[in-house]
């Protein structure tokens, strides 16, 4: 057996972890979003948490859509923090150079990780 946290969420469509196993739980578009070529855009999750003090969440790219179709995510990681409790938006971009690409709603567009976290305290030298 693992460990687990529970986390409070408001979202209309919750992040899912695809196999037993898995770091990353899957965060799905809110929106539709249209990516030209070398395009970027801040697409919504419509998921909103509260993490505990001590914990982080991490949002990373989805491996098959950059590998597939170039799409990543531009500050990878993006830092949640425990405090914020404001929606998780995912900055999209559209690596390939010559093909557009449609994000619509329900579709994968990368994974959350939550991970307790230390706090470091800085000394000095």
């Amino acid at each position: 057996m693992t460990d687990s946290v529970d986390v409070p969420i408001i979202a209309a469509q919750p992040p899912v972890y695809a196999h037993p196993g898995d770091a990353g739980a899957d965060l799905t578009a809110a929106e539709a979003v249209h990516l030209e070529p070398g395009e970027r855009a801040l697409v919504a999750t419509g998921v909103r948490i509260a993490l505990p003090d001590g914990f982080a969440a991490f949002v990373v790219p989805r491996s098959g859509l950059a590998a597939k179709h170039g799409i990543t995510v531009v500050n990878s990681p993006g830092t949640v923090d425990a405090g914020y409790r404001g929606e998780i938006k995912v900055t999209l971009l559209n690596t390939d150079t010559a093909e557009p690409y449609d994000i619509a709603p329900g579709d994968r567009i990368a994974q959350l990780i939550v991970m307790p976290v230390t706090r470091a305290r800085f000394i000095p030298v």
